[in-house]
């Protein structure tokens, strides 16, 4: 039962931000017919969190992950949180120019900020971080250093869906 559960949130939540053209994978989300039924029941189930994990300085993936987030966020996920790993704590850096991607004018670093004072988390890895040569020093304003096994809680979180990019 909690894992037709887990699916029917799911796909309550990933439905809801990405459309129609998200796709249900075999064994792990129902099909889409019952992406339907799943949206009806949608404000029966507790709103769950999301945590995406971004491995990539690439703009263009990370503005869909921001897109991602913060979308989740504004239809009340909670807690919602980006995870910057791997070459994903470049994102962050200060220093760096940051790119506009999407449809909007703001760089990343703006939406990041936007999503953080929206009450997002934005957590760095904390190994990435020290191998990147970066220290919170370096991050743009609200985003936080993890600890070692600081994320771990939230991954394996019943009620939390992963993303990765």
């Amino acid at each position: 039962m909690q894992s037709k559960f887990l699916s029917l949130l799911t796909t309550s939540i990933l439905s809801g931000l990405v459309g129609s053209s998200f796709i249900a994978t075999a064994n792990h989300l129902p099909a889409l017919s019952e992406t339907t039924s799943a949206q009806a029941t949608e404000n029966q189930v507790e709103r769950g969190g999301l945590f995406v994990n971004l491995t990539t300085d690439d703009t263009w993936t990370a503005n869909m992950a921001i897109s991602l987030a913060h979308n989740a966020l504004k239809k009340g996920h909670q807690p919602t949180t980006i995870f910057l790993n791997v070459r994903g704590v470049y994102l962050v850096d200060r220093e760096r120019l940051p790119a506009t991607e999407g449809n909007s004018n703001l760089n990343i670093h703006q939406k990041l900020q936007a999503f953080i004072q929206d009450g997002g988390k934005v957590i760095v890895c904390p190994s990435c971080s020290r191998e990147a040569g970066l220290t919170q020093a370096d991050f743009i304003e609200g985003v936080v250093l993890g600890e070692q096994g600081a994320a771990l809680p939230l991954l394996f979180d019943p009620n939390t869906v992963t993303v990765s990019y």
